[in-house]
């Protein structure tokens, strides 16, 4: 199949300060380019676009990483001293899943949105 997702509109409160956490957290680089959103490439074809919003519901993204990526962001969460989880029900129980035989782990953004990684695609 050929359909590729491009980008996404992430909502934030506040877009740079946004978008300079997720780019941290998950180890990528903010593109500081003005404009209407603050983007984040996350990998070749997908693109974050963070934009000001005053009121959102909460959203959930989950990444298919590497082991060496997946240890590197546990690290970050854990260094920021955030909570997390091995569910999206239990994003604060300090654990991790093992679902499909790999590593899972589910935790916030500051806007709210539940961030999931996992080692194994589902």
């Amino acid at each position: 199949m050929t359909i590729v997702l491009n980008h996404t509109i992430v909502p934030a409160h506040d877009k740079r300060e946004a978008a300079r956490w997720f780019a941290q957290m998950i180890g990528l680089r903010e593109d500081e380019s003005g404009g209407h959103f603050a983007p984040v490439r996350v990998n070749d074809t997908l693109t974050f676009l963070f934009s000001d919003e005053a009121a959102f519901d909460p959203r959930h993204y989950a990444f298919h990483v590497s082991d060496a990526e997946f240890d590197s962001i546990l690290a970050r969460i854990k260094g920021e001293g955030l909570a997390f989880g091995s569910a999206p029900w239990s994003a604060e129980d300090g654990q991790l899943n093992d679902w499909n035989g790999g590593r899972g782990v589910y935790f916030r953004s500051p806007d709210g949105h539940l961030l999931e990684l996992m080692t194994v695609a589902q």
